[in-house]
């Protein structure tokens, strides 16, 4: 690994100061791991310090070969295009800076033990509270956080699958925040069908905001309906040390020139079913308007609060129009 660089971590952003403060500690959790080097932290939207902001502060320190890191479980929008059109830009801009990008967390076996023990830390606690409900009698809905790239859509199943079977549940089921389908409250619906006394719901997301809390409204909105099915709801990562750990994977990974983001089935790149005319689209960020703009303010008409979807432009809907789900832009949940 170079030993000259420093490290700027690449958050979305959210109005939602909780999620700030929460990001702010994989900044900390790295400066502690890599003490001798600069770390910097920014947002794309929404939150300051935007990127650029925390890009200037390490060039300012004498910083002049970057490791960025983008702080995203996968890779969708934000991670292929608007985080590197942001790094991009500022490297075009400020001659002898190299900036290295990094990739997402991925599937990763660090992040399903880190999922697994939030998950059980639920059951173990609705065991104490409840009376003891054996696993096999035990359905797992794992949501993620919903996306225009069915790419990143798919490991959010493959996570869920991974847990269910490792965990030893009856069964396992996906829902998603928004974007696609199936969303939380009619996936639920359809859950309560399959017998099983309880259900637990794990949000498969790094930080808290305003999906979270959704995800659990209308986790209790389906549990007021069905009173006999135990409904638990389990937390979502945060500062787990296995999270904080792979990231700090991911800086090394740059160092070592293993930084390779899984480009196999990115609509980008391939004609990826159904999404064909999106092969090569320009790369650039959508952010601009809602950058810095901050948490706590009403200045911003469209709510993309802790953005419940990608900017993907090529909203077409899916091949066949009568598709029962509808069209591929679901809005989020409650929008």
């Amino acid at each position: 690994m170079s030993e000259d660089f420093g490290i700027m971590v690449c958050g979305h952003g959210s109005r939602d100061e909780g999620a700030v403060r929460e990001f702010a500690v994989v900044a900390e959790a790295l400066r502690a791991r890599f003490s001798d080097k600069e770390v910097e932290h920014g947002f794309l939207e929404f939150a300051t310090p935007i990127i650029r902001d925390g890009l200037d502060k390490l060039v300012a320190r004498g910083v002049k070969r970057i490791y960025a890191v983008p702080g995203m479980l996968f890779a969708a929008g934000h991670a292929k295009n608007d985080i590197p059109s942001v790094l991009n830009t500022y490297a075009a801009q400020n001659p002898g800076v190299e900036i290295i990008y990094g990739r997402e967390l991925g599937i990763d076996l660090k992040m399903i033990r880190a999922a697994g023990e939030r998950v059980m830390q639920a059951v173990e606690a609705a065991d104490a509270e409840h009376g003891e409900v054996p696993l096999e009698e035990t359905m797992l809905m794992t949501v993620g956080r919903g996306a225009s790239d069915p790419d990143a859509n798919s490991n959010v199943s493959k996570v869920s699958r991974m847990l269910c079977e490792g965990l030893g549940f009856g069964w396992g089921e996906t829902a998603y925040s928004g974007v696609t389908f199936p969303l939380v409250q009619p996936a639920l619906e359809h859950a309560v069908k399959l017998g099983y006394h309880r259900i637990v719901v794990f949000p498969y997301f790094l930080f808290t905001g305003i999906l979270i809390k959704r995800i659990y409204n209308h986790t209790d909105m389906v549990a007021a309906q069905y009173p006999d099915i135990q409904f638990v709801k389990a937390p979502y990562l945060n500062d787990h040390p296995q999270v904080l750990e792979t990231f700090a994977d991911r800086v090394i990974e740059i160092g070592e020139g293993t930084n390779l983001m899984n480009c196999q089935m990115c609509k980008y790149r391939e004609q990826a079913l159904g999404f064909e005319t999106e092969v090569g689209l320009v790369q650039e960020s959508h952010h601009h308007h809602v950058e810095g703009i901050g948490t706590g303010t009403d200045d911003h008409a469209h709510d993309h609060d802790n953005h419940d979807h990608d900017h993907d432009h090529g909203h077409h809907p899916y091949p066949h129009a009568d598709h029962p789900h509808g069209p591929k832009t679901l809005p989020a949940e409650g929008d």
